[in-house]
């Protein structure tokens, strides 16, 4: 099966926080802190992809697959708000990626946000979920997402019948992407990935 390879959205909303703040040199969550910490994808997670753009079918990341990029490219990749779409802090970088590592989950990446307003005004109140009252939900309202190149992939055209799998969809093992952009994504108001994990159906329609 032929499918896209460059110029690819994929995401975390699966009621688990896929992004958390922290104060600096601090390992627990705060909804004070100034590090915005977390996974921004999920390793040997099969999610459905059904986009007019794509196809249809099912598809997972193995760990591994940002190993290069990691190691080659990491001064490349930019964290954005929104993929860098959204109207009023548009492609402005959040912030330096201090910590950025494969873990068996996934992609783990630590990067402590600007002095700026739109960090300050915009950016913080979402991941902290804080109230106009001063309060705070305790939680982040927000997913995380990335924006990659496939440079390496396997397909299984005729997987049949499986747990993960009920409608024998064709499966896609993503191997090796090379990672342009990642960072927080409001939740988008599209069904949600099989198994709750991976990215919206429509998430590189949308973008």
């Amino acid at each position: 099966m032929t499918a896209l390879t460059d110029t690819l959205f994929r995401g975390r909303f699966d009621g688990i926080p896929a992004l958390d703040l922290r104060a600096a040199g601090d390992g627990e969550p705060s909804t004070d802190g100034t590090t915005m910490v977390g996974h921004f994808s999920k390793y040997d997670s099969w999610y459905e992809i059904n986009s007019w753009i794509e196809g249809h079918f099912l598809e997972r990341l193995v760990f591994g697959s940002h190993r290069k990029t990691i190691k080659e490219n990491r001064s490349g990749v930019v964290v954005a708000f929104d993929h860098g779409y959204d109207p009023t802090i548009a492609d402005k970088p959040l912030g330096p990626i201090e910590e950025l590592r494969e873990e068996d989950e996934g992609p783990y990446y630590e990067v402590p946000l600007l002095d700026t307003d739109y960090n300050r005004d915009r950016v913080l109140p979402m991941l902290s979920g804080k109230l106009i009252s001063g309060e705070t939900t305790g939680f982040s309202l927000l997913g995380a997402s990335f924006r990659f190149r496939v440079i390496r992939d396997e397909w299984n055209e005729e997987p049949g019948i499986s747990d993960h799998n009920p409608t024998g969809l064709p499966e896609r093992t993503i191997k090796e992407v090379r990672c342009f952009e990642f960072g927080p994504v409001p939740f988008p108001a599209y069904e949600s990935a099989t198994a709750g994990i991976g990215r919206s159906r429509s998430l590189t329609d949308y973008f």
